[in-house]
């Protein structure tokens, strides 16, 4: 996870106007004292004054803006101003959704947790995460990661124990579920 050196919570609610509950960051008018020119200050307020920011994707499909000539992720902005606080490790959408950056679909987890919440990958061919069929064997296995739990002669005991073992292992229930659409 690359890290952005924060800055500070208070210049961010000088910069931003921030509405956690859908998840949208506003760019408030700044001061004249801001800009070296009249021309400058007027352009950048007819642009950006009360619209949405940190609207750009990034290439692993988070929103994300510059605050001076600095980049940060939407969804730890919009974090850091609602609790006061940068958050301190990695961050997870619960519904596995990139751009639903709502308060309510975000938590701080560790590496390890945010692995137990991940969406279904796009290759897979069985529809159930850690589930798949071994043609040479004509079994089906279940596994998590490089951990195989079995072997099984129908796809739903193979499922049964992947679940068995999502929860032993305490995954959270969204896990291998679809990313799901903002409302979801």
């Amino acid at each position: 996870m690359a890290k952005t050196k924060p800055i500070p919570i208070k210049i961010l609610r000088q910069l931003l106007r921030c509405d956690a509950e859908a998840g949208k960051l506003y760019w408030k008018p700044r001061p004249r004292e801001m800009f070296s020119s009249q021309k400058g200050y007027r352009t950048w307020e007819a642009r950006f004054a009360g619209k949405e920011a940190f609207t750009a994707l990034n290439r692993n499909g988070y929103l994300h803006g510059c605050i001076l000539y600095t980049y940060f992720l939407s969804h730890r902005v919009i974090w850091a101003m609602h609790y006061g606080e940068w958050p301190d490790d990695h961050m997870d959408h619960i519904n596995h959704n990139r751009t639903d950056n709502r308060i309510s679909n975000m938590r701080v987890v560790t590496n390890a947790e945010n692995h137990k919440n991940t969406k279904m990958l796009s290759n897979n061919t069985s529809g159930h995460t850690g589930v798949d069929w071994v043609k040479k064997d004509r079994v089906w296995r279940a596994r998590i990661g490089a951990v195989v739990i079995g072997s099984f002669g129908s796809k739903e005991e193979a499922v049964k124990a992947r679940r068995a073992a999502e929860i032993a292992n305490d995954f959270h229930p969204n896990h291998g579920l679809p990313e799901k659409s903002p409302q979801s």
